[in-house]
């Protein structure tokens, strides 16, 4: 295959992925799942490497994902509205739902793949482990279509200013979650590479002081710290050249994405949950000023290009070797997941008592159940899979891949094609209750 060939089928693929999903905006249609088919067909073309199975690149796949994601995270950070000033439990109500899918659905979602891995299909330990944890985190890039769509700014006065917010609760809901769990889903990963290594209880001990607790601590507060510094600089500095707000200069956001997670992973924190503090700490500042929708923008351009690149090599993969070493195993996993353990894993969660901001209606039953079942699994699950097998030896290394890819692959078509009519008819659903006096 020619390098010209290759820009023509990539030059078409980003301009259906940016035209089609417009132009059928009341289709079933998802720019992933344009991207996707259309790297399938790349991958039927004759091609000198006989295999684009992640697995045997899999340096080049982590840190091409790795990118991906943290570009991704910022994006979501960005985006939304709600106030989370770390220093102020209070604030932290209005994300409960946020909290209740992060430590009650996700560790139960991990244990749910570990179960029918392990338990019932005779997976050793460690890789049931690995597919737990690597499938356990939603995406926040593939999951566009049922996040919220960017930072509301307003141009009146401060007190409006404070009362920027969301109203659509699922979108919240879903964008907060995969803005967080993407890093917290990173303990469990460890905790397979130590079944893997048959470590002791003195590493387990170690596991759970630094890897679950010390690490999430570390990245929040540094990348908190880091968002709170560059937003002193941008809206507040006394030096005219360092207030890029005033001059909308948007590379600030991809400045803050680079320093956020290398310094976190520097000092061996979370560099995941870093760059979503951090992004969280800059949109609290000045949170009126139209500078976070430049950076936004630019970020969500930078985020749709990674997002080609990675869903056309992915699908150029599942028809050039990555499903040959699919099995049954496979496919009960990725089918149980998407439609058993992680919908039960959120009614468990989101069915525990009142969730939802304080002082607003309930979360009506049909919203949970939307959250509970939009659980778009994605690139970061690329992520730790070439991260892991790569620190270790799990055994069947092809079929952990086959099974995430097909995972994935199953989540873009599934959510892709249900997420436009469902949450179309929730807003209509809301609207006319607000009609009806909110009853």
């Amino acid at each position: 295959m020619t390098a010209d060939l290759v820009y023509a089928f990539v030059g078409g693929a980003l301009l259906l992925a940016v035209t089609l999903p417009v132009l059928l905006h009341r289709q079933a249609v998802s720019a992933p799942m344009v991207l996707l088919t259309v790297g399938a067909l790349l991958g039927l073309l004759p091609m000198r490497d006989a295999s684009l199975s992640p697995g045997e690149h899999r340096v080049f796949v982590e840190h091409l994902t790795e990118f991906t994601v943290v570009v991704a995270l910022m994006g979501v950070g960005l985006a939304l509205d709600r106030p989370l000033r770390w220093l102020r439990p209070r604030s932290w109500g209005a994300w409960s739902t946020t909290w209740r899918m992060l430590g009650i659905a996700m560790p139960v979602c991990i244990a749910g793949v570990f179960l029918l891995g392990w338990g019932l299909l005779g997976m050793a330990p460690a890789a049931a482990l690995l597919l737990g944890a690597a499938l356990a985190p939603t995406d926040p890039v593939l999951a566009s279509d049922v996040q919220v769509g960017g930072p509301t700014v307003l141009e009146d006065d401060a007190q409006e200013h404070e009362g920027i917010d969301e109203d659509d609760e699922v979108r919240f809901a879903l964008t907060s979650e995969a803005g967080l769990n993407d890093g917290l889903a990173f303990p469990f990963v460890h905790a397979a590479l130590l079944v893997a290594a048959s470590a002791g209880a003195a590493s387990w001990t170690v596991w759970f002081a630094w890897d679950l607790v010390g690490r999430v601590v570390l990245g929040v507060l540094v990348g908190a710290a880091t968002g709170w510094v560059l937003a002193r600089a941008a809206f507040r500095s006394p030096a005219p050249s360092l207030r890029l707000a005033e001059s909308g200069e948007p590379l600030l956001a991809l400045a803050a994405v680079l320093l956020s997670y290398g310094v976190t992973e520097l000092v061996h924190g979370y560099g995941f949950v870093a760059v979503f503090a951090c992004a969280v700490a800059l949109r609290q500042a000045e949170r009126g000023h139209s500078y976070h929708e430049h950076m936004h923008a630019m970020i969500e351009r930078l985020e749709r290009l990674m997002t080609l690149v990675v869903l056309l090599l992915l699908g150029m993969a599942l028809t050039n070797g990555l499903l040959e070493h699919l099995t049954w195993r496979s496919v009960v996993i990725g089918v149980g997941l998407l439609l058993v353990v992680r919908p039960l894993s959120g009614v468990v969660a989101l069915f525990l008592g009142r969730t939802g901001r304080p002082g607003t209606g309930p979360f009506r039953p049909a919203e949970r159940f939307a959250v509970a079942f939009f659980g778009v699994r994605g690139v970061g699950s690329l992520y730790y899979l070439a991260y892991a097998t790569g620190q270790a030896d799990f055994g069947g290394h092809d079929e952990l891949w086959a099974t995430v890819g097909f995972t994935v692959t199953a989540s873009v078509l599934l959510h892709g094609i249900t997420a436009t009519p469902w949450l179309r008819r929730l807003e209509r659903t809301r609207e006319r209750v607000r009609a009806d006096g909110g009853s």
